[in-house]
């Protein structure tokens, strides 16, 4: 069974670790077989996502999240959220608010994203 603290103490660490572009965190926090849908429309993997912070495309620099729901489905957790993002993208700033759905789920070796989406709003 998941529990709604160690969903958002994991978002919590995935924050820290999107700013601090820690791909050993996020190598961790990500399924190898994780599906996300980017705000453009792509479909990614975990390797695409994790070469972005690796080559440096994307820099974080601040987060400030809105949970509005948190379901727990056995072993599986649903959270919807907004967040507002500031930083740069291939050296370009940008400042966004945006609307993510994340699914966590849990394995013998802990709990990580399996998939979701994020959305401009």
């Amino acid at each position: 069974m998941i529990t709604k603290d160690e969903i958002l103490n994991l978002e919590n660490t995935l924050y820290e670790a999107i700013k601090n572009s820690d791909t050993e965190v996020l190598d961790n926090l990500l399924h190898a077989d994780l599906l996300f849908i980017i705000p453009g429309g792509q479909t990614i993997t975990k390797e695409m996502d994790l070469q972005t912070y690796r080559e440096g495309n994307l820099k974080v620099n601040e987060i400030t999240p809105k949970v509005e729901e948190l379901h727990i489905i056995a072993d599986l957790a649903v959270i919807t959220l907004q967040m507002e993002l500031k930083g740069n993208y291939n050296n370009e700033p940008f400042e966004a608010k945006y609307k993510y759905i994340r699914f966590w789920k849990k394995f013998p070796e802990g709990i990580k994203v399996v998939g979701g989406s994020g959305m401009a709003i």
